[in-house]
């Protein structure tokens, strides 16, 4: 029963990514899409397949920093191939690649999952307040146009009236939180009782275990290059966005405000629970470019071309770090990996 409901989990998962790329593609030209992927110019998207490469290696300096900061040291490649073996994970099994690669480095240097796990929802957390301000910047720079593509465009003037109307939202709000608020009650009267559950005490252990890798960020030796390779991760993003541009005539003339807004979008793409984003993250980057005056044909090709090469880019690194891990273990990653995938965490 367990098997089939994992496979109907990833086949319902595989639909929507399907409905989605049925709905950026209907009642377009397909002729006209693939004559804009055969005619562009690739040496922009090679020259973003080189910076892409760099920003690997600079978040996996990035993730060996905290491990170190977590007492839990270990070898860059080490640490550089767990990462690369998760997100090439990641293009299969919707977002297990962080589980994962925390299995590979505890197979092959003996970090705790737990610990491992922390130190990448910490990653997570942090990417997430960057791509707050990347919205907070997007909205601010271009927010009349945003504002009058959502009202007009997709809410048929409906954004206003809300904007003029804001209870419902507010009182919706307001329930929200009494109900949240209620749920911490109930956990905190019955703490006691929970105690006493073995399972209970197991996920606190686990819960223990996380919390020492989060906090290890606090703990860094140099936090000045951890913020510089954040930024420097970032960076690489952008440019992936913004030199994609050049590969395509309609796109050729944007400026970088169009190319934050496609980083911008399109990583909420990226994070969608599917495999490798596909679907969400090519409706969103052909909205966005919608939104600049690209036609839907010429913002598709966009983010097949854009989307494809960073596929192709991730099984190639990813599938050598594969291999590494693989020739230096006697074990079998790949089992481990896929058991992980489908079964709960243990604090072994």
């Amino acid at each position: 029963m367990k098997h089939l409901l994992t496979v109907l989990k990833y086949a319902l998962l595989l639909s929507i990514s399907g409905a989605l790329m049925w709905y950026a593609v209907r009642g377009q030209d397909l002729s006209r899409i693939g004559h804009y992927i055969r005619t562009a110019n690739y040496f922009w998207l090679s020259l973003s397949l080189i910076l892409s490469a760099l920003g690997y290696f600079s978040r996996a300096y990035r993730w060996q920093m905290q491990l170190d900061a977590s007492q839990n040291p270990t070898s860059y490649w080490r640490v550089y191939h767990s990462m690369m073996v998760g997100y090439l994970a990641n293009l299969v099994l919707p977002r297990a690649g962080e589980v994962i690669r925390c299995s590979v480095l505890r197979r092959t240097a003996g970090v705790p999952v737990q610990v491992a796990l922390g130190t990448v929802v910490t990653e997570r957390v942090i990417d997430v307040l960057v791509l707050l301000l990347l919205v907070s910047g997007t909205l601010l720079l271009d927010f009349k146009t945003f504002w009058t593509f959502i009202n007009e465009e997709l809410l048929a003037g409906k954004a206003d009236t809300i904007a003029r109307n804001p209870t419902p939202l507010i009182i919706a709000g307001l329930i929200a939180l009494v109900l949240l608020a209620g749920v911490v009650y109930a956990l905190f009267r019955n703490l006691e009782k929970l105690r006493q559950i073995a399972l209970f005490n197991k996920a606190m252990l686990f819960v223990k275990g996380l919390l020492a890798g989060v906090f290890s960020v606090l703990k860094l030796r140099n936090k000045g290059a951890f913020l510089l390779h954040t930024l420097f991760t970032w960076v690489v993003y952008f440019l992936l966005s913004y030199l994609a541009f050049f590969c395509f005539p309609e796109t050729y003339g944007l400026d970088m405000r169009a190319g934050l807004a496609v980083l911008t979008f399109g990583t909420f793409g990226m994070a969608a629970p599917v495999a490798g984003g596909i679907g969400p993250y090519h409706v969103l980057v052909q909205g966005t470019l919608l939104v600049y005056g690209v036609s839907k044909e010429a913002g598709i090709a966009y983010a097949l071309v854009v989307h494809g090469a960073q596929t192709l880019l991730v099984v190639l690194l990813g599938g050598i770090s594969f291999v590494a891990v693989a020739a230096s273990d006697k074990g079998n990653i790949a089992d481990e990996a896929e058991a992980l995938a489908h079964e709960p965490l243990t604090t072994e």
